[in-house]
């Protein structure tokens, strides 16, 4: 069993940053690959970014390439996801998750674990 407890989030003009923390509880950091997803008002759970247990592997959704870095410190069993240059399309609700397996991988259903979730919100 994994418990994931995110923090960090709250309002930002666009333009500006966030960093979205995740602490995870259980078993160790690096039994597992650890991803980032968001869920928009009246939209469904999209995935945002993920990494490897080792940090070898990165994965990105497309439109955040380039402004968004997820990071994780296995000893700290912490996951980190930095948020530059946001844009009021970034809005919602971000949570973590503990995956199946080792590896990054953007399939929602790999992720058996999920924190309560953080809300973003980027005004215009």
């Amino acid at each position: 069993q994994v418990r994931l407890v995110e923090s960090g989030g709250g309002l930002v003009q666009a333009g500006g940053s966030l960093r979205l923390s995740c602490a995870a509880f259980g078993r160790s950091g690096r039994d597992y690959g650890m991803g980032w997803f968001r869920q928009a008002p009246g939209k469904e759970r999209t995935f945002v970014a993920a990494i490897s247990w080792s940090s070898s592997t990165i994965i990105y959704e497309d439109s955040v390439k380039g402004r968004f870095t997820v990071v994780r410190d296995n000893a700290k069993n912490t996951m980190y996801l930095q948020m530059n240059s946001l844009k009021p399309e970034d809005t919602a609700v971000y949570y973590c998750a503990a995956a199946r397996g080792l590896l990054a991988t953007r399939l929602r259903d790999e992720y058996p674990y999920w924190g309560q979730g953080t809300q973003v919100t980027v005004s215009s």
